[in-house]
């Protein structure tokens, strides 16, 4: 829902809830830097930034040092600020930073987001008073929103721009696909054309990830990529924990008075090395049916989105798309334009257009709900947009594609297309690939050759298919309480503990594991469950009930969850509850079977009882751990490894371990548990009985 337009506007800088009356100031510094060196005169301040290329009309915009920080969904609420008038092309600062793409649920009612490999805040923007700034005409610019920011920063960053430029070293390795990789893109492409053909939605944009381990000076890797792929709105963002590199040639929108624009990328192809090869491509992209169709929707998309803010008739797009050439391929590019209505702020401008239509679908909200059903990683800053607020120079958002997210030593690029009726799963994956291939290389990494499809993928997609848990209803532990001690409770509360961390920013109470010791000895069963709700706020309940047998075997059904339940283990069990009455086996959209719906699973396979890799698709179980750590059962080894269905069709035996389970028997309905599995079930859990007694 959209805000009034006669919302309330803050002032234009406004850093401790306060009024300060701007006075724009410009003053010129002399230095022949480049933009990649000016931010390596900035990386010891906080929170530096980058926005170089067509940027404000061209050249750049840096800045540092925040006089204030905020997070979250309420960012939006930010962007009502006073205009305030300045020199012809004048920046000053503003809020600079990202929307992730998570924010549209904020905007819509949305399905749970899948798992994501990192936390990071839905948002995260700096007001910045102050900015340097690169004109057209190369000339670099000292711009303040205020006289005391001008007087506070100007010899200071004179100095530092004069004097040597230390250049860090860095290094991007890997760059393999996460989770369920190439097949399960390709599946999830199949599954796609489906749903388009029974009318659910006409387009789709689907992404897969890829990621890598980074080393070195995430700032440095921006600079030297961007001045050698010179991307069209590029962005480098320091969050803190990590950094945003963004080499995205797509402007989502641009805002200067009352006059607002879009230019959404859809429809792609390689651009050769070679003048006549690329030449033969851009005219392949002209000529495709398939492009200009993706193309059209999301051009009537961007238009529809902009006419729910925009004055009634002002809304107009080209007739014709542009091809555009950007590092390594073809684009089609269409300019939409329209002028607001009075008393439309910028945050009224986003709700009504975020995320961007050429990274969702259409129509919208069906595509975002089918994004969250068939991708296996939840996006995060990637598909959502970088750039600026400023009371001088309006908003300028590009759309956060080409981007690499950095976090401590994790590095991870989201690649992707628009999906339509006549799409080919493989075509779809080049196409994805195709675009991430020019980041890759120019980072220093390799791109991974896909892997053939494999067969019986079909057979996957007709499994019933499993809703995700919202994650507003809680975080859980379970705990067994054997007479009257709880088991592993530290590792528990500690696994809590980082998943309240990474989902809500935030950590569970003081006092937990007193409470929860107090509990367990208030127990009268030999055998009880403890359950343990953290919610949003902080607040965490603990109930205690009977546990049933731990002996008791298990009937799994498999079911389909691209990305799987995540890391985390949810409070919401209603998703997870089966009509047969038997338990989910969880698979991904690839045939990877991941876990139980409250368990782990073990395979006896060659000799060896085999768990799935706990590769951000699964919760690290407890007793899991515990089993791993002992390295053997009944002299039988115990490893980490990749298991499919037909894995567990073949088995000798299954086995499923929980702490209230510890370890039992399992079976693929409606079969029974093999002798074997029952036996080495027996095996495990009195094994395990010194750390239950």
């Amino acid at each position: 829902m959209l805000s009034s337009p006669g919302a309330t506007r803050t002032a234009a800088l406004d850093p401790a809830a306060g009024s300060v009356s701007p006075s724009p100031v410009r003053l010129p510094l002399e230095s022949d830097l480049s933009p990649g060196d000016v931010l390596r005169a900035l990386r010891d301040d906080a929170m530096p930034f980058a926005l170089t290329g067509r940027w404000a009309g061209g050249g750049a915009v840096l800045g540092s040092e925040p006089v204030r920080v905020a997070s979250g969904a309420g960012v939006l609420d930010l962007l009502d600020i006073d205009e305030v008038q300045g020199p012809a092309g004048f920046v000053g600062g503003g809020w600079v930073g990202y929307y992730g793409f998570g924010l549209g649920a904020t905007i819509e009612r949305l399905p749970p987001s899948p798992p994501q490999p990192e936390s990071r805040p839905l948002a995260g923007v700096g007001l910045y008073d102050h900015v340097l700034r690169l004109d057209a005409g190369a000339r670099w610019w000292l711009e303040a929103l205020t006289e005391e920011a001008a007087e506070r920063r100007f010899d200071e960053l004179r100095e530092r721009l004069r004097a040597p430029v230390e250049r860090r070293p860095w290094r991007l390795d890997g760059m393999g696909l996460r989770g369920a990789g190439a097949d399960g893109h390709r599946a999830a492409v199949a599954d796609c054309v489906e749903r388009i053909a029974a009318g659910e939605l006409f387009q789709a944009n689907l992404c897969l990830q890829l990621d890598g381990a980074f080393e070195g000076s995430a700032l440095d890797a921006y600079a030297d990529v961007a001045a050698l792929l010179q991307p069209a709105y590029g962005a480098f963002v320091g969050t803190g924990d990590g950094a945003l590199l963004s080499f995205s040639p797509e402007l989502f929108l641009r805002r200067r008075r009352r006059e607002v624009e879009s230019a959404p990328i859809k429809g792609t192809t390689p651009r050769p090395g070679d003048p006549a090869a690329a030449a033969a491509a851009r005219e392949t992209l002209v000529a495709s049916a398939k492009d200009a169709a993706e193309h059209v929707m999301i051009v009537d998309l961007m238009r529809n989105d902009l006419g729910r803010v925009a004055e009634y008739g002002s809304v107009s797009a080209a007739a014709v798309p542009q091809v555009e050439p950007h590092p390594g391929l073809w684009h089609l590019v269409t300019r939409v334009r329209g002028r607001l209505r009075p008393g439309v702020t910028d945050g009224d401008l986003l709700r009504a257009t975020f995320p961007p239509g050429s990274v969702t679908g259409a129509p919208k909200i069906q595509s975002l709900k089918v994004i969250s059903q068939l991708e296996g990683t939840g996006r995060q800053a990637y598909t959502g947009a970088i750039g600026f607020a400023s009371p001088a120079a309006g908003l300028e958002l590009n759309v956060a594609i080409r981007t690499l997210e950095v976090r401590g030593r994790h590095a991870w690029l989201g690649c992707g297309g628009g999906i339509v009726a006549d799409s080919q799963p493989d075509a779809e994956l080049r196409e994805a690939l195709d675009k991430a291939r020019p980041i890759v290389e120019a980072l220093g990494a390799t791109l991974p050759a896909p892997r053939p499809p494999r067969p019986g993928l079909d057979a996957v997609l007709g499994l019933p298919r499993l809703d995700r848990p919202d994650p507003a209803v809680g975080l859980l532990e379970t705990i067994l309480v054997a007479d009257g001690s709880a088991v592993d409770a530290e590792r528990h509360v500690q696994r809590l503990e980082q998943s309240a961390i990474e989902v809500f920013g935030l950590r569970p109470p003081p006092g937990l594991a007193e409470r929860i010791g107090a509990t367990a000895r208030s127990s009268r069963s030999q055998h009880a469950r403890l359950r343990i709700v953290t919610h949003a706020d902080g607040t965490t309940n603990l109930s205690l009930r009977p546990a049933s047998s731990p002996s008791a075997p298990v009937i799994l059904e498999p079911v389909l969850l691209a990305g799987g339940l995540g890391a985390h283990k949810w409070a919401d069990r209603a998703p997870l509850l089966r009509p047969s009455g038997f338990e989910g086996l969880i698979c991904d959209l690839d045939g990877a079977v991941l876990e139980a719906a409250s368990a782990s699973v073990w395979l006896l396979v060659d000799g060896r009882l085999v768990t799935p890799l706990a590769d951000g698709r699964i919760l690290e179980g407890v007793t899991r751990r515990r089993i791993l750590e002992a390295g053997h059962v009944d002299g039988i080894p115990v490893v980490e490894g990749p298991i499919s269905l037909g894995d567990v069709q073949r088995a000798a035996g299954v086995l499923v371990s929980s702490a209230i389970r510890v370890a039992c028997a399992a079976a693929l309905g409606p079969d029974e548990p093999s002798l074997e599995a029952r036996r080495i079930a027996s095996a495990l859990r009195s094994q395990l009985a010194g750390a239950i007694a």
